[in-house]
């Protein structure tokens, strides 16, 4: 198995991952770890890293290099982005980093920096749907992409980041009223410049990576439910919301935003410029949501390695939906019966599709039942005894790219209730849900409680079912072989779907002829 690091040394902050590269060229995150060495204070005025930055960024980088190489990560891959890249004594820091560190950095071009970025969110969101804008804030540069899930179409690196206008316009505290409408000027006419109408009119939705909109999805989600955000990845903000923010840090000194919930203390002066930048080019764009993505650059250099040492990624050729291939490989992580395992899926699936005039869901939940049904089992893996219960805790503590927080818990108390105990509000993990979420499990559930037991001997018995409305309801069961433990497992499974739909079910065993198998 191979293990590496990606060092990656912004303006603003050092950050490092540490991964392995698995069978198939799938990878796995083992650590992530982050300091904020301000490397870029003062360069965009001076020009220059000061020597204040240049040790605090030796010393981040010592540290880092070292636990990579005590706990055998190799190669250590790291890059350097715009503060190095800008400086006149850029090259006299990475002649000190090779020397005292034996570190050979990479600068990178903005154009490098959003190509890279670009893979890692392309590689663990599903962006198949809508074209899209992808937009990383940082400390030094802006970067916008353009792009749909197989093509970058094209990047914009712009010269505004967070740090850089802070810098050079916003050095008042509170900002200075024409000083923000002097940036405002300068953001809109860089925009207007930067992206051609032709260009950007497809672009139907907008993403937003960097630990800026990290921190401001932190502070939107806090005042939003009164609860931290678990999860960073797929979660959604709203215009408005980040218009509401820009306005409360617009207003007050660094002294009083530290008083804000979720506000990082060491971006209280970087913030509000990221925002503010955030805010102009959703408006720009015309766009009122932006979906947030932890993935981007670290994870992009990841894929960059991989890429180089084999022709495409396995994986994605075998399975090109993101969504579909992250479950299928946490499937196989645990080492799930694959033929059982599909095939209650597609049970599951049919009795969806022929129960939609009853519960009324949508592709969505579609997608969910199906998922929470390939990995209903893999709870084996840990033991026989409450295997339900192991699945649920392996789904909700996987890394899942690609799935919002909400939609793991979904599928993850799904598959927990395949079997057992119904829905009930005493469980946390079913509790947790909002009130339309725990709908959805009950029903998902129900359906995957009957799938499971057409195939309680893991033999694909029945080979299909139909659905003849009425009351009772009747479910036709077709098999090839004696169904008795089927129809004796599942007629003690059909309690919660007749609960919550309040239909009887009846099961017509059917038997079909070899040839006739589909």
């Amino acid at each position: 198995m191979k293990r590496l690091a990606v060092i990656d040394i912004g303006t603003n902050s050092i950050h490092m991952v540490l991964a392995e590269i698995g069978k198939g060229f799938s990878y796995k995150i083992v650590d992530r770890i982050k300091e904020m060495a301000r490397l870029g204070d003062g360069t965009f005025t001076s020009q220059r890293l000061s020597p204040d930055a240049m040790d605090r960024g030796l010393t981040v980088l010592k540290r880092f290099s070292m636990l990579a190489k005590n706990k055998g990560f190799d190669p250590i891959l790291p890059i350097a982005t715009s503060a190095v890249r800008e400086a006149k004594n850029g090259g006299d820091f990475l002649k000190l980093v090779r020397k005292e560190l034996g570190l050979r950095v990479r600068v990178i071009t903005g154009e490098e920096e959003a190509r890279l970025i670009y893979l890692g969110v392309r590689n663990s969101m599903d962006l198949s749907r809508f074209p899209a804008m992808i937009v990383d804030i940082g400390g030094g540069s802006v970067e916008l992409m353009a792009c749909t899930q197989k093509r970058l179409q094209f990047v914009r690196s712009l010269k505004l980041g967070a740090i850089r206008l802070k810098d050079q316009f916003l050095k008042s505290d509170p900002p200075d009223k024409k000083m923000v409408q002097r940036v405002e000027r300068l953001v809109n006419q860089t925009l207007k410049k930067s992206l051609s109408k032709k260009r950007y009119i497809q672009c139907q939705q907008l993403v937003a990576t960097s630990g800026m909109a990290g921190n401001l999805t932190e502070i939107i989600y806090l005042a939003r439910t009164g609860r931290p955000l678990s999860q960073i990845d797929m979660a959604t903000i709203e215009l408005d919301e980040v218009r509401e923010v820009e306005g409360l840090l617009k207003t007050k000194d660094t002294q009083a935003r530290l008083n804000i919930p979720g506000l990082d203390p060491r971006r209280v002066d970087t913030l509000y410029p990221g925002v503010l930048m955030l805010r102009l080019l959703m408006e720009y764009l015309g766009v009122k949501q932006v979906r947030l993505s932890d993935k981007a650059i670290r994870e992009g250099v990841i894929y960059d390695f991989i890429q180089q040492h084999q022709e495409g990624l396995r994986a994605e050729q075998e399975i090109p939906h993101v969504r579909r291939r992250q479950v299928l490989l946490l499937a196989r992580r645990y080492q799930y019966s694959k033929v059982h395992a599909h095939h209650v899926a597609k049970l599951a699936l049919s009795l969806f599709d022929q129960t939609q005039s009853m519960h009324h869901l949508g592709e969505r939940e579609r997608e969910w039942l199906e998922y929470g049904a390939l990995l209903h089992d893999i709870g084996h893996h840990i033991g026989e005894n409450k295997h339900h219960k192991h699945t649920y805790y392996l789904i909700t503590h996987a890394d899942l790219p690609g799935f919002s927080s909400e939609e793991v818990a979904v599928m993850a108390n799904v598959a927990r209730y395949h079997r057992r105990g119904q829905p009930n509000i005493k469980h946390q993990g079913f509790r947790l849900l909002d009130r339309d979420q725990r709908k959805v499990v009950s029903c998902l559930s129900a359906m995957l409680r009957i799938a499971d037991g057409l195939d309680r001997s893991h033999f694909s018995v029945v080979r299909k079912i139909s659905i003849e409305p009425g009351k009772p309801l009747r479910l036709h069961v077709f098999f090839r072989y004696d169904p008795e433990l089927e129809i004796w497992t599942t007629e003690r499974r059909v309690k919660l779907f007749e609960k919550i739909f309040h239909c009887p079910i009846e099961l017509k065993p059917a038997a079909i002829a070899m040839k006739t198998v589909a």
